[in-house]
């Protein structure tokens, strides 16, 4: 399941550099800059992401970024626990079901699908493997720009 979705910027008058994504309407916002407006597309992305979830709507598929569009990825915890979701919504099994398949309380599922939850990986990886999934980690460099903001 990729969870990598590419955004579109817009340069409007004044400075603010918007972010739009084409497979998720709801994500919408802007920065000052390029480097702040894609940290905040990340933000925008989860929170409209969560709405799917809330509504019970499956996610949408990200297409193939275009040439010179930048793609947002989501964060490893957060796409793990999307996958969570969307693989209990495909197969229908509820929270109650899951929670009888991993020996455990129906508040810890929750935790466990709460987006803004720290859960543990071996939770995590424990749902998905309830559900016939498993996830896997893929390791890319990123721009020296970025790594100079994270260091």
């Amino acid at each position: 399941m990729n969870m990598s979705y590419a955004v579109t910027l817009k340069q409007y008058q004044g400075g603010q550099i918007g972010v739009f994504f084409a497979d998720v309407p709801e994500a919408i916002s802007a920065g000052k800059s390029e480097a702040e407006a894609l940290d905040r597309a990340q933000d925008a992305l989860i929170v409209a992401l969560s709405g799917y979830l809330d509504d019970g709507r499956p996610l949408p598929v990200p297409t193939k970024p275009k040439r010179g569009q930048h793609v947002v990825v989501l964060p490893p915890r957060v796409a793990i626990k999307l996958a969570i979701h969307e693989a209990m919504r495909e197969r229908g099994v509820t929270q109650a079901q899951l929670g009888e398949l991993l020996g455990i309380d129906g508040r810890q599922i929750r935790r466990i699908l709460n987006l803004d939850h720290e859960s543990k990986l071996s939770q995590l990886e424990a749902a998905l493997a309830a559900l016939g999934l498993r996830a896997s980690v893929n390791v890319t460099r990123i721009s020296p720009t970025a790594a100079s903001i994270t260091a």
